[in-house]
């Protein structure tokens, strides 16, 4: 079960050329030095997005803030398995996140 959903994950970051997935036990993306998307450990999928964004999307989707290992993801969206199987749109979405991320001060 969990490698089929990191296979999404993964085709999902395979769609964004400008970067790429990093971590071997925890999947994630980062650029900027800012991370913005998580696989977790219970095979969610989390995208960061500013805090506008963010509270537009959870009402949109609907969805919810992402945890990740008990821990509330700050600007994070859990994104819905419903969700998944229109990779497309999602990748718009991870690239929207993406841009956001460049947007911040480099850490």
């Amino acid at each position: 079960m969990r490698e089929e959903k990191l296979k999404i994950y993964d085709a999902l970051v395979a769609k964004c050329p400008r970067f790429e997935r990093k971590g071997k036990t925890m999947p994630y993306t980062s650029a900027n030095g800012h991370m913005f998307s998580l696989f977790n450990k219970d095979c969610e999928i989390g995208i960061r997005f500013s805090k506008t964004v963010q509270e537009k999307y959870i009402q949109e989707f609907p969805t919810s803030i992402y945890r990740s290992y008990g821990a509330v993801m700050r600007g994070y969206i859990l994104i819905p398995e419903r969700m998944w199987d229109d990779l497309d749109t999602l990748a718009e979405y991870l690239n929207e996140s993406y841009d956001y991320v460049m947007s911040l001060d480099p850490k």
